[in-house]
């Protein structure tokens, strides 16, 4: 009887096994819960290692240390996130430091943040502004930030995909990306006259379609 009712169980715990729910994988941005809010001194280390590692443009390694790696964001926030702060003047990632900062810390946590991004690549870029204008002439050098151009390119449109997967599903908000990438990639219009077109009736279809 003992064999006969383990074997039941055993069974039991099978088919529950086979039937179940899959986990949620570790990049799912719908059930992977966020982090706890950073504090001002984990705003400034996360910004500046961003700013240290950032070359040719930070926004996708942005999208993958604050979405992917420490979940201050969900991808949908960073997404509503980024778009405020390219329609604002000014660098997109800058704008993105001292709004995340703000929202979790402050003023102080803006500052924070701030300075942690622009520390390095200050220091950095003056350096190296001092080295570039000495050997600019030279093949490898113009081969060098040939190839770093190529890989941040490929890096802006990994991210760009990323950032476009919570829309996917809402085919109104699919049409002004669509919109926007063949008024400005494709037919060369000004960006700021696109902006002030696009971003009222992104708005304007977003709430008439209760999005």
């Amino acid at each position: 009887m003992r064999c006969g009712h383990r074997g039941a169980s055993d069974s039991g715990r099978i088919y529950r096994m086979r039937h179940a729910a899959p986990a949620p994988s570790p990049h799912d941005d719908t059930d992977a819960p966020l982090a706890d809010p950073p504090t001002r001194k984990q705003l400034f280390a996360g910004f500046f290692m961003l700013g240290v590692t950032a070359f040719g443009g930070a926004l996708p390694l942005a999208h993958r240390a604050l979405v992917e790696k420490r979940r201050w964001l969900s991808n949908a926030e960073f997404t509503d996130l980024l778009g405020l702060c390219q329609f604002l003047p000014g660098g997109n990632i800058i704008n993105m430091s001292v709004a995340i900062g703000m929202r979790f810390r402050g003023v102080s946590g803006a500052l924070a943040a701030l300075m942690g991004l622009i520390l390095a690549p200050s220091l950095i870029v003056i350096s190296l502004g001092a080295v570039y204008d000495r050997f600019q002439h030279d093949p490898h050098i113009q081969h060098f930030f040939a190839g770093l151009a190529a890989a941040a390119a490929g890096l802006l449109i990994s991210m760009a995909i990323k950032i476009t997967l919570p829309l996917r599903r809402k085919l109104p908000l699919m049409g002004i990306v669509v919109a926007g990438f063949v008024a400005i990639a494709i037919l060369r219009w000004p960006l700021l006259p696109t902006m002030l077109v696009l971003t009222p009736l992104s708005v304007l279809v977003t709430w008439k379609s209760g999005l």
